[in-house]
């Protein structure tokens, strides 16, 4: 049996402005029965431990509701701290979205350190929206980083335009520019359209549409 490990955001506001924040809802929701569904056991560790805030949660999403009333949702809601996971006990790592991981992701040292090893043990990566905001700052053994070269996706500039994710009183920094900044090779598609992009034992998906075919295309790749 594989296992997954999920690392979710602690963080519940963001920015200037301090809008609510934590883990977009159905990013977790919709990989976790993709997970699940296939056999997979998944277990959720978040920078705090305990039970992460989230944001986004629609009760008319079927799938949703079924998380919100399941047993993984209630585990979810006790969540191991980071910094007590074995990471070797897990055959891949997934960072959920939302706006949380924004803030508490970025240069969490234990957060670059876990991202750095999993990939040098060459097991998978996945990461859904904002989630690959976890991704920026890692720093190899080679001293390369991480994304040099690397196709890439993500939650868009044009997409925090039509939410109005105002630069500084909502987001940090455009996640797209940062990406690229770090020599990602960044693709995507048009706003809220599902979008997926493997490049060696990494998957990104740019948005919430995305999340369930970012668990499947790791699917493929354990």
């Amino acid at each position: 049996m594989k296992h997954i490990l999920f690392i979710v955001t602690s963080t519940d506001i963001t920015g200037t402005g301090k809008h609510p924040a934590g883990y977009e809802f159905s990013e977790i929701a919709d990989p976790y029965f993709e997970f699940i569904n296939d056999g997979y056991t998944v277990d959720f560790a978040s920078i705090l431990g305990g039970t992460p805030p989230f944001v986004g949660y629609n009760s008319s999403q079927k799938i949703s509701k079924k998380f919100k009333e399941s047993n993984g949702f209630k585990r979810l809601n006790f969540s191991h701290k980071l910094v007590n996971v074995d990471i070797d006990a897990y055959d891949a790592i997934f960072f959920p979205g939302g706006l949380g991981l924004m803030t508490d992701m970025v240069d969490n040292p234990l957060v670059k350190k876990i991202i750095k090893e999993t990939y040098e043990n060459e097991k998978v990566i996945g990461a859904v929206c904002h989630g690959p905001s976890a991704l920026l700052n890692v720093i190899l053994s080679d001293g390369s980083n991480l994304l040099e070269g690397k196709k890439i996706n993500s939650f868009t500039k044009a997409e925090e335009d039509i939410d109005k994710h105002l630069l500084g009183d909502v987001i940090p920094f455009m996640l797209d520019e940062e990406l690229i900044k770090q020599g990602a090779i960044f693709s995507h598609t048009s706003p809220f359209e599902s979008y997926v992009v493997a490049d060696g034992s990494i998957v990104t998906g740019q948005n919430p549409a995305s999340a369930s075919f970012v668990a499947i295309e790791m699917i493929k790749l354990l």
